[in-house]
């Protein structure tokens, strides 16, 4: 993507799908009594805030496009996110959404955009504004849309079998135009596999 920060001033972040990844998978979160982090979400999150590591997380909402709820309730569900994830000593550098969809029920939101995962707007536009090496990263999430968005960005890629993880991986993986690079029951498996791995992944990878 042209204007992609030069990867020797750069450095590696986590990027982290929402739903299903750092939160149960409950359908459409159009309420902020239907958040519900996993139990191991601080921890994991605390673990790569100490490795430092910047922790973003990427997520598509096409409800707000859809007419659900209304694009308020992400911004209130993620200060939520954080609220619960400070007193557990982590917390999350950014958060990117994408309230798109191409069949958008409401037009303002019926585009054809690069935001919304499989594509890779979201971790390229997060690699602009906090100059992150995207070869060098890691994109955790429990859907091929995730892996997939990942692999385009270029960054490593950790599907996760919480949410839709298990389900997606089994039948929809002749979808993707390669496996993840590695797959573990949950996030904080995923943190500690990212932290065993960080030396061998700040090499650029071959795409």
């Amino acid at each position: 993507m042209p204007g992609l920060p030069n990867e020797s001033c750069s450095r590696p972040a986590v990027f982290l799908d929402r739903d299903g990844t750092i939160s149960e998978e409950v359908g459409y979160v159009n309420h902020i009594s239907r958040l519900r982090l996993f139990p191991w979400t601080a921890e994991a999150i605390r673990k790569l805030n100490q490795a430092g590591f910047p922790v973003i997380v990427v997520t598509n909402q096409s409800g707000v496009g859809q007419g659900y709820f209304p694009e308020e309730l992400v911004h209130e569900v993620h200060e939520k996110i954080q609220a619960e994830l400070k007193p557990q000593g982590a917390s999350i550098d950014a958060f990117y959404y994408c309230p798109h969809h191409p069949s958008a029920r409401l037009s303002a939101y019926r585009v054809e955009c690069r935001c919304r995962k499989p594509d890779a707007g979201m971790l390229e536009q997060a690699a602009l504004e906090f100059h992150l090496d995207l070869h060098a990263s890691f994109m955790v999430g429990d859907s091929t849309r995730d892996v997939e968005s990942g692999i385009r960005a270029g960054a490593h890629t950790v599907m996760v079998m919480t949410g839709y993880g298990r389900g997606n991986l089994e039948y929809q993986r002749p979808s993707l135009p390669r496996m993840p690079d590695w797959t573990v029951e949950n996030l904080r498996e995923a943190v500690d596999t990212i932290l065993q791995h960080q030396g061998a992944a700040s090499q650029v990878k071959v795409i």
